[in-house]
């Protein structure tokens, strides 16, 4: 299998919960299997955190769970037959306080507050905006509406709001049980639902932080760019997050299809340039869920994707609930491969006008810009916290990066990290042994061979977080 900066996420579904299938998509190239807590029990998503990672053990590598947490539940209610059909001019009426199940012209609500949210004029989308509804008035408990754009409407579909404004909180009391679960199996990642500003994100991390600690582990925290609000608070949600994911269904449902192109470039270059990783999501290679080949415009959106510089490119139902779950693996990761191969860089470009404050950061920087120039084989980075890689993995480069770390939690984290291949390496405490040490773990691995040339950095003394401080320039013996 040839080598692939890009990552890709998994969700993991009735489609892909058998445990052979699961060992082959992890070898045909999945790096984070995503459980979303949207659907199933506790013990659901324990049972298959405990089967990816035995499924991992015996593909002989290592990937990031990630939990992703379910969010607000903005949602109409359910329906005496399951579904209705509204035509397009009909009244139709969202009730906070109907108890019994919806008909044709009224159903209840799971978001008791919509009433007071909404006012006469207002544009609602329910189901990802396949349906388009107006607000004539509000009254009492009741929102009377005229239904624009119609279709089948079934239960507890999604209600957006059109250039949003709904303030329903972005934790929910199952989201603060769901982290408690979530932390009992050491997820690697905690993807937040619907932030609108940095103290929803710091929040989510208290709260993941002292779940997690009788554990001595710390998750990482995606926030989940949804919402209209969240937008111009971009930059604030972000600094508060170690990455962020573009989720394209509900963003562009608020904010409108065309603008949501634009916005993923500006997130995937603002997270590149703060040092925080990125993941596209929605809809990727949607149409596989049905047929064993993409369309020829999924895979024009995974190339872009990948020639933007994120990180990662996620599948949702595809992997979940699809028919083809294995087949979307192998060929989302061959559109990451050759897209790869036209990616435009300029490395220099990318320090001009930059100051390193940090020892461990200029470290890395000057990994980058030798084995760039030298025409390395591999950049090596002795890693503890995975900070390095990081950096290093901000910057595009030809490069591959191979982050050498005695913490199973540090490389499961850097799963997910673009251009980076944790692996697994007790070291010494030596440094000159330390480096001898990581010569032979590369060479049995057949990344290099006598005669190459290649970068490593590491930290004297060995094993402090934040401590890398020497860069040394090897040729194989």
């Amino acid at each position: 299998m040839p080598r692939r900066a890009t990552k890709i996420v998994a969700t993991l579904g009735p489609a892909s919960s058998d445990p052979a299938l699961l060992e082959q998509m992890i070898r045909a190239g999945v790096n984070v299997v995503r459980l979303n807590f949207s659907h199933g029990k506790a013990q659901d998503h324990i049972d298959r955190a405990r089967l990816v990672r035995e499924a991992a053990h015996r593909a002989g590598r290592e990937v990031a769970i990630m939990a992703d947490l379910q969010g607000p539940k903005i949602r109409v209610g359910k329906f005496a037959e399951g579904k209705v059909f509204l035509e397009p001019g009909q009244k139709f009426i969202l009730d906070a306080a109907r108890t019994e199940l919806g008909d044709i012209d009224a159903v209840g609500l799971d978001y008791k507050e919509l009433p007071r949210e909404v006012k006469a004029g207002d544009v609602l989308l329910l189901n990802d905006g396949l349906i388009v509804i107006t607000v004539d008035a509000v009254i009492g408990e009741q929102v009377h509406t005229t239904v624009k754009l119609g279709g089948e409407l079934s239960n507890n579909k999604g209600i957006n709001k059109q250039g949003g404004g709904l303030t329903a909180p972005a934790l929910t009391a199952k989201d603060m049980d769901d982290i408690r679960i979530a932390m009992g199996f050491q997820a690697d990642y905690v993807a937040v639902s619907f932030p609108k500003n940095a103290t929803d994100m710091e929040m989510a991390r208290q709260l993941c932080n002292v779940a997690a600690h009788e554990f001595g582990h710390k998750p990482g925290l995606i926030a989940k760019i949804e919402r209209a609000e969240a937008i111009p608070k971009l930059l604030e949600i972000l600094l508060a997050s170690d990455g962020i994911m573009v989720a394209r269904g509900d963003l562009a449902v608020e904010v409108g299809n065309a603008i949501v192109p634009g916005l993923q470039k500006r997130m995937i270059k603002l997270a590149r340039e703060h040092d925080r990783v990125v993941i596209t999501a929605t809809q990727m290679m949607e149409s596989m869920i049905t047929n064993p080949v993409p369309t020829r415009a999924e895979v024009s959106d995974v190339a872009n994707a990948v020639l933007d510089g994120t990180d990662a490119v996620m599948l949702s139902a595809e992997t979940a609930s699809g028919k083809y779950p294995l087949e979307t693996i192998v060929e989302m990761a061959k559109i990451c491969h050759a897209a790869e191969g036209h990616e435009d860089f300029e490395l220099e470009a990318d320090f001009t006008g930059k100051k390193f404050s940090r020892i461990d950061q200029s470290i890395a920087m000057g990994a980058l810009f030798t084995a760039h120039h030298l025409g390395a084989k591999a950049i090596v980075a002795m890693t503890d916290s995975g900070s390095t890689p990081l950096w290093m993995s901000r910057h595009l480069i030809r490069v591959p990066i191979y982050a050498l770390t005695s913490k199973v939690a540090t490389q499961r984290k850097m799963a997910l990290y673009r251009n980076v291949r944790p692996l697994f390496m007790d070291t010494s405490g030596d440094r000159d042994t330390a480096l001898h040490q990581a010569e032979s773990h590369l060479k049995a691995r057949g990344i290099v061979q006598s005669g190459d040339v290649y970068a490593i950095t590491c930290g004297e003394p060995m094993g402090e977080p934040g401590g890398t401080n020497m860069l040394k320039i090897c040729q194989v013996s």
